[in-house]
C-alpha cells in the first residue's frame, strides 16, 4: 500500500491535491492512504520524530516557518527514495528542484492539467522499484536484496560486487552471470566491468552516470551512445 502526504498552507488546494492524488491511485488500481498537512513542521515532525513512512509527498514551495524546498532537504536523510512533487508558481525553482534529486515540479496555473500526469507518473515508478529481489545464497548466508537498493554492480576478480543502499555485497559469480539472473531491463552495462541501474542514474555528464547516491561512474566511450538512448528508451516506456 502506497503512503502519499499532501501538504500546503492552503486548505483547500490541500484537499483539491488529496483529491487528484485519491484519483490516480485508483486509476492505477493501486491501494493507498493520503494524509494531509497545512503546516509544513507537522509533516517535518511525523518523519523524523515520529519515523512516518511516504512513498509520494505533494509539497507546495511557497509556506511559512520551513519552505517546501527546505523541508525536501531535511527529510531526504529520513526518506532517501521518496519521490516529491513540488507544486508552485515561481518557475525559477526548478531548477534548485533538480539539485533535490524532485521527482516533478508543477506550476500552480498548471495544476488541473499536469498534478494527475504527474502523480500517475509517480505512482508508476513506486510500483515498478516494489517487489524484485536478487539472492545471493552460499554455504553460510542467505540475503536477499531489492532490486530498487542496487546502485551498482562491478566486476571483482571471480566475485560481482553490488553496491547497495545497505553497503556492498559480493557473490562469486561472473558478471555476466548476475545480469543475466537479475534479468530486469533497469539493469545495464555501462562499461565491460561495471552494471548499473537505470532509476538512480541521475544524469549522463562529461562521459560520467552520476547516482543518486552522489556518485559518479565512468561511461566507456563504445558504451555512451547506447546508454544515453537505453535511458531514453527505459523512461520513455515507463514515464
Amino acid at each position: 500500500m502506497l503512503r502519499i502526504a499532501v501538504c500546503d498552507d492552503d486548505k483547500e488546494a490541500v484537499v483539491r491535491h488529496k483529491s487528484i492524488a485519491e484519483q490516480c491511485l485508483r486509476e492505477c488500481g493501486c491501494a493507498g492512504e493520503t494524509l494531509s498537512y497545512t503546516a509544513s513542521e507537522n509533516l517535518l515532525y511525523d518523519i523524523t520524530e515520529d519515523h512516518f513512512f511516504f512513498d509520494l509527498i505533494l509539497l507546495d514551495i511557497e509556506m511559512p516557518g520551513s519552505s517546501g524546498m527546505e523541508l525536501a532537504e531535511r527529510i531526504r536523510p529520513c526518506l532517501p527514495d521518496v519521490k516529491v512533487i513540488f507544486i508552485t508558481s515561481h518557475i525559477e525553482y526548478a531548477i534548485d528542484a533538480f539539485e533535490l534529486s524532485v521527482f516533478r515540479y508543477v506550476p500552480k496555473a498548471e495544476i488541473e492539467k499536469r498534478l494527475a500526469a504527474a502523480v500517475r507518473d509517480a505512482v508508476k515508478l513506486i510500483m515498478l522499484e516494489e517487489g524484485k529481489t536478487y539472492t545471493i545464497r552460499t554455504s553460510s548466508r542467505l540475503e536477499k536484496i531489492p532490486y530498487k537498493e542496487i546502485y551498482y554492480i562491478e566486476r571483482d576478480g571471480k566475485n560481482a560486487s553490488m553496491t547497495t543502499a545497505r553497503g556492498v555485497s559480493k557473490v562469486r559469480k561472473s558478471l555476466q552471470k548476475v545480469y543475466e539472473e537479475l534479468n530486469a531491463e533497469e539493469f545495464i552495462y555501462i562499461d565491460r566491468g561495471c552494471i548499473v541501474n537505470m532509476i538512480h542514474i541521475m544524469q549522463i555528464r562529461h562521459g560520467m552516470a552520476v547516482l543518486k547516491n552522489g556518485e559518479s561512474l565512468p561511461v566507456s566511450r563504445s558504451h555512451l551512445q547506447e546508454v544515453k538512448e537505453e535511458i531514453n528508451d527505459y523512461w520513455g516506456r515507463h514515464i
